[in-house]
């Protein structure tokens, strides 16, 4: 366990999902030598905030309206160190080219997460961060995400959800109890969702590994409902479940 530092890495998370931030900011939350001092949802508000802020590290989403993560970098002058942050794995070769920490591709894991800030840091009071510990006891905690509904932040437990579905601008989230509709991309649920429990079988679609009962080369069934599985995602659908 790290010990306390007077001096903390002061993170910069700038994204267009809301849900992606969370993620990250639970994240950092969890490791001591960083320290979360603001976020953005959108490249340009990033220019404004580096203008008026001292940071030290910033987590970067690539593909954002107006102007992409790649801009910013070649826009700004002396940025503090990068770390990308994207469900597009095809801008990995141009990250590196710019000379980023490293490239984090959603949906991002803890453990991805800590080796990355490593590479920037790699040293915190003569230990490496891979040494470290959550500040939270996560086995103790049981995993969870809030959804906006209507003006409410709504709680959902991972292990209540059965599947996940895309209704174009908007997420229908299916659980045990209850089924909630927000206003979300499905590609951004899934970056926060755990992927040792979750499987995306469909564009439209994401369902809970443990509530499959059954599945087939073409759908998947959960409760009463089938999930369908999708051309692209069959191949490793079918590797996971078998």
């Amino acid at each position: 366990m790290y010990e306390s530092a007077t001096i903390k890495t002061k993170c910069l998370i700038v994204d267009d999902e809301p849900l992606a931030r969370d993620v990250l900011k639970r994240y950092i939350g969890e490791l001591p030598i960083l320290e979360l001092a603001g976020e953005c949802s959108s490249a340009v508000q990033a220019m404004i905030f580096l203008q008026q802020n001292s940071i030290d590290l910033i987590f970067l989403d690539i593909r954002m309206p107006q102007l992409n993560g790649t801009d910013l970098l070649k826009t700004v002058k002396n940025l503090p160190k990068v770390i990308f942050t994207t469900a597009h794995a095809e801008y990995a070769l141009e990250g590196y080219e710019l000379d980023v920490i490293d490239y984090l591709l959603k949906p991002i894991r803890f453990d991805r997460f800590v080796k990355a800030v490593n590479k920037a840091f790699p040293v915190y009071n003569g230990k490496s961060l891979q040494e470290a510990e959550p500040l939270n006891d996560e086995k103790n905690r049981e995993p969870f995400a809030y959804f906006r509904v209507d003006r409410k932040m709504v709680k959902v437990l991972f292990n209540d959800i059965l599947y996940i579905e895309s209704m174009k601008d908007y997420i229908k989230v299916v659980t045990v109890a209850n089924t909630i509709i927000t206003k979300q991309s499905i590609s951004s649920v899934e970056s926060m969702l755990p992927e040792k429990l979750f499987i995306r079988t469909h564009r439209s679609f994401i369902a809970s590994i443990d509530k499959i009962k059954s599945f087939t080369n073409e759908i998947v069934e959960i409760g009463k409902s089938e999930i369908p599985i999708g051309k692209l995602y069959r191949n490793q659908v079918l590797k996971i479940l078998s």
